[in-house]
């Protein structure tokens, strides 16, 4: 039932039509709020307890929420209000909330959206094992997942997700420094057949023995971020360009121990490499030295 609408104070024109007049589920909701933002959509719903109803009913019903649609800073109270009745929900960004989030903030919001396909945490580094646990646990559908720069995240924590996960196909650890070779092989051997981007970037843990068995596993990989993988290797490169035919690009950057020679059979088949070959370094180099480049190609 529609909630009444409250008085404007003025006089309503015969034959006008009031916005509120309108069906809400056939015309309001899919026609007009869905292409509202959802920071004009939290103004609206100051306007009035009809607006507010409104609001409310197109909250429960998102597919989609990103917070930083509604500013870079959110309150733990007003996430709470526009995801309290939200059931739907198939992804779910929430960096924005990186300096407070909790897992009593999160674990409630996981349970009610078991249909999450996709879920970027970020930052989030005021939670803990037992988000991700219940994550794994209640979100089975899952697919892509970012827990960039969350320290907490552990072995343990990624053999979790790893065990409950079976639709995994994109992962971001970029700068989950606990992770240790152990933890990537059993990732890779539970579910590498299915991953198909893999960030692994700024931490020194990572080894050969991980990004070989990753190799091995993931005959679909087609992104994988190595930057700054310090105990990555040739060895690693070479087994990469054996056994994933599907891979489009490779981040090595920082990664001293990778020569030139050992990406080369990938840049043959056109992978997107972030480090130059050493020719085409040197004669960058020469021709800021020389401020031109007489009958220099740089595309040799």
């Amino acid at each position: 039932t529609e909630p009444p609408m409250e008085h404007s104070g003025g006089e309503q024109e015969p034959g006008a039509v009031r916005l509120l007049d309108l069906p809400w589920e056939d015309v309001l909701l899919p026609h007009v709020l869905h292409w509202v933002p959802l920071r004009q959509l939290l103004r609206l719903q100051r306007v009035s307890r009809a607006f507010r109803a409104l609001v409310q009913l197109h909250l429960a019903g998102l597919r989609r929420f990103d917070a930083a649609q509604v500013g870079s800073q959110i309150p733990r109270a007003a996430l709470a209000r526009l995801l309290r009745d939200a059931e739907g929900l198939q992804e779910l960004a929430l960096a924005p909330c990186h300096e407070w989030l909790s897992d009593d903030d999160l674990v409630p919001v996981l349970a009610r959206n078991p249909q999450l396909r996709s879920v970027a945490l970020a930052g989030c580094s005021q939670l803990s094992r037992r988000a991700l646990g219940a994550l794994a646990e209640g979100c089975p559908r899952l697919q892509r997942l970012s827990l960039a720069h969350c320290d907490w995240v552990d072995g343990l924590a990624l053999r979790g997700l790893a065990d409950r996960c079976p639709g995994l196909e994109e992962l971001d650890l970029t700068a989950c420094r606990q992770l240790k070779d152990e933890a990537i092989v059993y990732l890779a051997q539970r579910r590498g057949a299915g991953l198909r981007s893999l960030s692994l970037a700024v931490n020194a843990n990572v080894g050969d023995t991980a990004v070989q068995e990753l190799a091995r596993n993931c005959p679909q990989l087609e992104h994988l971020d190595l930057t700054g993988c310090l105990r990555v290797g040739s060895d690693s490169v070479r087994t990469l360009a054996e056994y994933c035919p599907a891979l489009r690009s490779l981040r090595v950057r920082h990664c001293h121990h990778v020569a030139e020679p050992s990406l080369s059979r990938l840049r043959k088949r056109g992978v997107d490499i972030d480090v130059e070959p050493p020719l085409h370094q040197a004669l960058v180099l020469l021709q800021d030295m020389a401020g031109f480049a007489p009958f220099v190609n740089l595309q040799v």
